[in-house]
């Protein structure tokens, strides 16, 4: 009988009668802990969480995953592919939800609000970070000082005190860094890009904290105050060298004086070395009068 010939009632029951086989069939496995795709002949992913079982390796370095898609977004770290990218600027992205998150800088979009302060976040976790200050609560605990923080990647940024890693290299000069932000900075010195600028004189920087710092000097701000003077500064450098004033940071060895700089400090030990570095190359002739 082909289907042509069928009812519709006919052709419902013989539907009907072939889904209930599969269910039937699904069921049997499922007692079996073994649970598979009828179209691919696959274990199902449903399976694999219970078992543990990570049937898809990865080739290069060795790390299974329990979903063959899984395995093939994890190839992008090897291969470097960025297959998601922004139509208005041009970054790429190796996931989408990474270019969905991206998107909300060119849109403003600040989806997810605190509840305590009302205060909006672009990313559903720098909301959860931002939750810690209202909770006191750091987590992340560095194992070598006992230094506690909100955030996990702050805490990684930390471990490299410890470490002295500087995994961020300036291709130019070979200078490294801790931070990727402070080699994005450092280039500026090769570049000469001065991107912020003062929208008061029009004069730019190669640092937000530069600028920042700058427009003081039109507002006549110095909130840094020397407590033993009560100098006020505009920078914090700035105040960390003044206190050299009442510190003298710089002692001689040999007879005790102090100095606010090292370099005084440095001029001063040639009266106990003897050393005189300087000569003059000129010849004089004295001229008596008789």
């Amino acid at each position: 009988m082909t289907f042509a010939k069928w009812d519709l009632l006919d052709l419902s029951k013989y539907i009907y009668s072939y889904l209930m086989t599969l269910k039937e069939e699904s069921q049997e496995l499922s007692v079996q802990h073994e649970k598979y795709d009828f179209m691919t002949g696959e274990k199902s992913f449903i399976c694999l969480v219970h078992t543990g079982e990570k049937p898809f390796t990865c080739q290069q370095c060795g790390k299974s995953f329990i979903k063959k898609t899984n395995l093939k977004t994890h190839m992008r770290i090897h291969s470097g592919e960025k297959p998601y990218t922004c139509p208005q600027c041009g970054k790429s992205f190796k996931h989408k939800h990474h270019l969905d998150d991206h998107k909300r800088i060119h849109t403003g979009e600040k989806p997810f609000t605190c509840q305590q302060c009302g205060k909006s976040f672009a990313h559903k976790g720098n909301l959860g970070d931002h939750m810690s200050v209202h909770t006191g609560e750091k987590p992340y605990t560095c194992k070598l000082c006992g230094k506690n923080f909100i955030r996990k990647p702050i805490l990684k940024y930390h471990m490299r005190i410890h470490s002295g890693e500087k995994p961020f290299i300036c291709s130019q000069c070979g200078k490294s860094f801790k931070h990727k932000h402070h080699l994005d900075d450092h280039m500026r010195i090769h570049t000469g890009e001065k991107p912020f600028t003062c929208q008061q004189c029009g004069k730019s920087f190669t640092h937000k904290g530069n600028l920042g710092d700058h427009m003081k000097v039109h507002s006549g701000e110095k909130p840094f105050t020397c407590k033993l003077c009560g100098k006020n500064f505009i920078r914090k450098s700035n105040l960390k060298y003044h206190m050299r004033i009442h510190k003298k940071p710089f002692t001689c060895q040999h007879c005790g004086k102090s100095f606010t700089k090292k370099g005084n400090l440095k001029k001063h030990m040639k009266i106990h070395t003897g050393e005189k570095p300087f000569t003059c190359d000129q010849s004089f002739e004295c001229k008596v009068a008789l």
